[in-house]
Parts: C-alpha cells; structure tokens; sequence
C-alpha cells in the first residue's frame, strides 16, 4: 500500500470516528445561548495522557490539551480552569468513569471535565475523548479519533463541536469559515480563514478591487464583486473547484446575499436606472426584480427561511432597513432610531437582525427584533465598527473595527461582550461574511 493511500485511509477514518457508548444519558440543555446573561461553566482540561509507547510525544498531549482549552474558550461559553489548581496530574488521571475521582474536580470549582488519552505511533495519531459532568459523576460525550499528525486540529475541532452540540443543542462554529477582503498585496482581495482566524488564505487574484464576499448556504460558493481592468462584474466562483459564473452588466453589481437552501442569490444591480435588488441564480441569470423604490435600495440580507428579505433603502429619505415579504411583495420599515442606518444581516434563527448604525459621526453596531423591538447597541467608543455577520449557530457575530487604527476583523457574542481581534494581516481587512456551516470538515 503506498503512503498517499495509507494517508487518505487514515483521513476517512477523521469522518468515520468512534461514538462511546454514554450510559444514562438524557437530554439536559446545559447552555442556553439566548441567554444574554449566560453563567461561564467552569471546565477542567488536563494535559492528554500518553500511551505507553507514546512518551516520546508529550510535546503533541500539551499542544493537543492547549488548544482544546483554546478552542472552548473561544465560544465563550466556558470559564477555563487553570491546570496549576489541578489536585492530580494527567499521569495520574485515568480516562474513564471508574478510574476518576471527581471530588478532586467538584473540589477545585470544575463542574465539567474533559479526559483524553492519546497514542502516537509514527504519523498516526489516536485519541479518546471524553466530557464528563463532574457534579453529576457521568460521561456526556465520547469519541475516538484515528488521523495522521496534521490533523490533530479537525479532530480537536470536531470533538469541540459534538461537546458545544450536546450543551447547547446546535452544531456550532467549528469547521465554519470567515470570507473577508484585504488589502496586504495593495489590491483588495477576497480571503478566507478558520472561524478562529486561523489559517488565512487568498481567495481572489485580480490584481484590482474586490467588494462584498458572501458564502451560498451550502458553503461551496462564494460571490463578490470584482473590478478586472476596470470593469465591475459580480463574479460567482466554487470554493475549491475551477468553476462559476459571472454577471457583467452595466452598471452597479453589489451586496450578493445567497437565499437560504437555493442556489440562488439576491443583489444590487443598477442596469436598468436606479440601484435595485433583483434575484439570480447562481449561474448569474436574472430571475426578477424585487424592490421597486424611490431612491436606492441595497444591501439584501434573507431570513433563514427564505421568505423575508432585509434591505436598505432611502425611500424615506435617510438610509433605513425595511422587510419585504417575498409572497406579497409588500416592505415595512424596521428602523427608526438614528438617520442612517445600513449593512443589516438576519440572524440564523430568524429572530434578529444585527445592523450598523451612525450617530454623531461615529459608527456603531446594533441588534434588533424583526418586530422591530428590544434595540440594543453592541459597540461603543471603539472606534468605526461595520459589516456585522452572524455565526452559523447565530451565537457570534464578526466586524470589522478601527479600534486599533487600521481596520481589522473582530469578534464579540450576541450580546457584544467578549470582543477581540480575530486577525491582524498586512494592510487593512473588511466586511467579513461568516459561512453558513461547516466548511472544513
């Protein structure tokens, strides 16, 4: 068997993995993440404990326990104990219920815990892990995973995102991806990178302008508009393969906005007079048009069920946010507080749309009900903060912000607390979209 095959084996084996069976288990939602006042859970996460003939790889057990610890902390929704109050050692930890004494984890505050063992032989790499509820002394989550080396982060990530299904109730952030534009070549391009920023990499190559990535609800496309040799189009390409369409027009081309489960698209066109929306499918035919106002309407974001769309719109006479249902045809304002506001983006359960608005200059971002109550603004004093897009799982929401001076691509929760730069490259990054799901696994 030759060593590319044995690889690719071992790489199934990632999608194939091992469900341990949990006993007494039932279903308890641990984290409720509509909870704007939502409780960290104390969580224990020792170094990962080696198989005998493993010893050599105690480096990999800390990297693989560091960014597990890591990768939690992220969501949010954990309080990471530190491993200096550890009672006991992963040498004297045992991975399975009736080897762990939970009175030395209750004791030190952890309410969950998260054992792994781990066995290294050459490249291939074999992990065990287990969530366990220390309070309650029972398993909640098991899985084995069987890779090679470099892919210790997807199992990692793949075991954190059964942990934050089981707790939560929804898959989650890992395995999805950020599309941003930078400007570090001194062309604005389309990047992509990790949900953790991890890993950015160059989507784009046109040597000029590019504007407004937007991932299709499957995750395989991404549509922007592009300036090759000085000619905008709205080009649709597949995220790995040589293949797409594109849209040229005359005119404005902007704001593409994929329609939930359909391979079609809404978008800014401007060819026939006034900017518009108008509806395409995703090999860039013209379907209808579907806003016809006075004044410019842009900005096209969907509900999660395709039947309502957000937009901006002057019809008014400021920039404000409207909903059009799709049936009847007919808009309503959503938006009335401040004189400008701009770059809504529904919320993956249908129940919010996070916007930015200005005042007195500066620009903040702010979240409402679709009903047009609970406004509550997310951003403050921290200079310019635009472009919101939620997570997958609606628990997170992505910025760009000029906090630090140039702009860069932020994070924060739904309710605007644990924001932090999710990543600094050459030059400036803007208008990040958060894929819809998964995309790395």
């Amino acid at each position: 068997m030759t060593a590319g095959r044995f690889g690719l084996i071992l790489s199934i084996l990632l999608f194939t993995t091992v469900t341990l069976p949990v006993p007494g288990w039932s279903e308890v939602q641990y984290i409720d993440i509509k909870n704007p006042f939502i409780r960290k859970i104390p969580i224990a996460v020792p170094v990962f404990r080696l198989g005998a003939a493993s010893l050599a790889d105690d480096g990999l057990a800390r990297e693989g326990a560091d960014l597990l610890s890591d990768s939690l902390d992220f969501t949010g929704y954990f309080k990471i104990l530190h491993r200096d109050s550890f009672l006991i050692g992963s040498e004297g930890l045992g991975i399975i219920t009736p080897n762990i004494n939970f009175r030395n984890w209750t004791a030190i505050g952890a309410e969950l815990l998260i054992t792994c063992g781990l066995t290294v032989v050459g490249d291939v790499v074999e992990m065990e892990l287990r969530l366990f509820d220390t309070v309650k002394g029972r398993m909640l989550v098991g899985k084995r995973y069987k890779s090679l080396r470099p892919d210790l982060r997807r199992m990692i990530h793949k075991f954190c995102g059964e942990v934050i299904f089981y707790l939560t109730g929804h898959r989650g952030i890992f395995g999805s991806e950020v599309a941003f534009v930078s400007n570090g070549t001194g062309n604005n391009e389309v990047y992509t990178a990790e949900f953790d920023g991890h890993n950015p990499r160059q989507f784009t190559h046109t040597g000029n302008i590019t504007l407004s990535p937007g991932w299709s609800s499957d995750a395989q496309w991404i549509a922007y508009t592009a300036f090759p040799r000085g000619n905008p189009g709205l080009y649709i390409k597949h995220r790995r393969e040589k293949r797409g369409a594109v849209f040229s027009k005359k005119g404005v081309k902007l704001d593409p906005a994929w329609v939930p489960g359909q391979f079609q698209l809404a978008a800014t066109l401007s060819y026939q007079g006034d900017p518009e929306i108008y509806l395409l499918t995703g090999t860039g035919k013209i379907i209808k048009r579907l806003t016809y106002n006075r004044g410019i309407d842009v900005s096209p974001t969907w509900s999660p069920d395709g039947r309502r769309l957000a937009y901006v719109s002057k019809q008014s006479g400021t920039p404000q946010i409207y909903i059009r249902d799709r049936t009847t045809g007919q808009s309503s304002r959503l938006t009335f507080q401040g004189k400008y506001n701009q770059q809504p983006d529904w919320s993956p359960t249908g129940e919010k749309i996070v916007y930015t608005g200005m005042e007195k200059g500066r620009i903040n971002i702010y979240v409402i009900n679709v009903d047009g109550t609970g406004l509550m603004q997310l951003t403050y004093n921290s200079g310019d903060n635009e472009s919101p897009s939620w997570s997958p799982d609606g628990s997170m929401i992505a910025f760009s912000s000029t906090r630090e001076g140039p702009s860069r691509i932020y994070v924060m929760t739904a309710y605007g607390t644990d924001q932090r730069r999710l990543l600094a490259l050459p030059g400036e990054q803007k208008t990040p979209d958060w894929s819809p799901r998964a995309v790395s696994y």
